[in-house]
């Protein structure tokens, strides 16, 4: 039987930790993807460079959308569990009778709720600049991005659980999410590349995100949407799975 009290508790809790400081955690990171999206558009976007047959701020635009999700997904499932074993309360979170699904439930749901709020403040900022960027298949866009949110969340909370400082959270970001998010096609369409650089495209599921994503707001993609869904789905089972046994196990949580 669900424990549904306990796990709105947490959950609310991990809300309230990063809404505290929103500034810090949402209309932070908001602006700071707006100023890329600005300096991207200068420099790639000018004498009315199109791409995909839209301006280029409208290509990028919703490609930046998705990877600050991501990104900031991954920044807040990666925090909780490894500050609890650092600073040594991690007992706060095994201790509350929440089963092991339940832990992990509110801890991605958080991580995906503060996702939505940089998604929600990102459409404001660019409905301001450069403008007109709404979804045309609102499907497409809700899927993708929850899903990439929810892949991300699952990754934050498997390398909170393997990290034992800072410094193995930092080494993910820098040498996974970050170089992922930006190989992913989010400035620039896959139809240009060649050889090695498409094939790896392929195998990346943060392309399918950020296509995926781009096809709810402008109804054109460069993979297959189909594949997509597809792809998401089995990533986030396996990675939803691989984070239940690592919690279940109490590996470095409970020694």
């Amino acid at each position: 039987m669900i424990n549904w009290a306990g796990l709105r508790a947490l959950y609310i809790k991990e809300v309230r930790r990063f809404f505290k400081v929103q500034l810090q955690t949402i209309w932070g990171p908001a602006f700071s993807a707006l100023l890329l999206l600005v300096v991207f558009s200068i420099a790639f976007g000018h004498d009315g460079k199109q791409v995909m047959g839209v301006p280029f701020a409208t290509f990028a635009a919703p490609g930046l959308i998705a990877m600050s999700m991501m990104q900031n997904a991954f920044a807040n499932s990666s925090f909780s569990l490894l500050v609890g074993k650092m600073q040594g309360t991690i007992v706060d979170y095994l201790m509350p009778p929440l089963s092991s699904g339940e832990l992990l439930s509110a801890l991605v749901a958080a991580a995906m709720t503060r996702a939505v709020l940089i998604m929600i403040a990102l459409l404001v900022l660019v409905n301001i600049w450069p403008g007109h960027i709404l979804p045309r298949v609102p499907w497409a866009a809700l899927y993708f991005g929850l899903m990439g949110a929810c892949m991300l969340s699952f990754l934050g909370v498997m390398t909170s659980v393997w990290a034992e400082k800072f410094d193995h959270n930092a080494t993910v970001t820098n040498f996974i999410v970050q170089p992922l998010s930006l190989l992913s096609g989010t400035f620039y369409s896959i139809d240009g590349l060649h050889g090695a650089f498409r094939a790896f495209s392929h195998v990346n599921p943060f392309f399918y995100v950020i296509s995926g994503f781009r096809y709810g707001f402008l109804g054109t993609s460069d993979s297959p949407i189909l594949t997509g869904v597809i792809v998401l789905l089995l990533v986030n089972i396996a990675l939803g799975a691989a984070c239940y046994a690592l919690i279940r196990s109490g590996w470095k949580l409970k020694n």
